[in-house]
């Protein structure tokens, strides 16, 4: 337990059953009447964000959310196992929890995962991978990297957009935020 007091950008807390992460706050203290906090707070399994308010001093429950940087080994059915390269301790991680972070998952890739007692919550990768383009239509003579872009399949089955005149068994630079091209990467 903590009190309003203690709440700083990134103090996980515990709301109606629900793990809020605290974005923005801000002490308020009005001429007349009694402080508060004023906050915004995004849901850590939904990415939900809503502002909230609470009285200064006002008891809050947080939670311990626990971030380990693990490597990726396999997928098992619907889960991806995650080791912790310090304890060699493995997780099974759903692949709803996963998300959007399976489209640029590869094996033996590190990623910070998250849990809260024991319990996977999300998967965070860098904020660019380099994956390799498995298949993509053959570029033309004279193609430009201003000309436009086409459908290019990444090793990992997922689609993204690139330059004409890329072809396939290039390594690309990849975005994980929003899957976009970021350049070519020469070995």
């Amino acid at each position: 337990m903590a009190t309003t007091n203690d709440l700083k950008n990134g103090t996980v807390l515990r709301i109606d059953g629900q793990l809020w992460t605290v974005i923005e706050f801000q002490h308020v203290k009005p001429g007349k009447g009694g402080a508060f906090v004023r906050t915004k707070l995004k849901n850590v399994l939904s990415g939900k964000v809503v502002d909230r308010t609470f009285n200064a001093g006002v008891k809050v429950e947080t939670a311990n959310v626990d971030k380990r940087e693990m490597q990726y080994l396999y997928k098992d059915g619907d889960d991806f196992v995650f080791m912790d390269t310090d304890t060699y301790d493995q997780l099974h991680v759903p692949a709803a929890t996963v998300g959007d972070a399976a489209n640029f998952l590869l094996e033996n890739q590190n990623a910070l995962v998250a849990t809260n007692e024991g319990a996977p919550l999300y998967v965070e990768l860098p904020p660019s991978v380099t994956l390799l383009v498995t298949y993509t239509e053959p570029g033309l003579q004279g193609d430009r990297s201003s000309a436009g872009t086409k459908p290019a399949t990444l090793e990992t089955g997922y689609e993204i957009q690139v330059p004409l005149f890329l072809e396939a068994d290039t390594k690309v630079k990849v975005d994980t935020r929003d899957g976009s091209y970021l350049g070519r990467v020469n070995d």
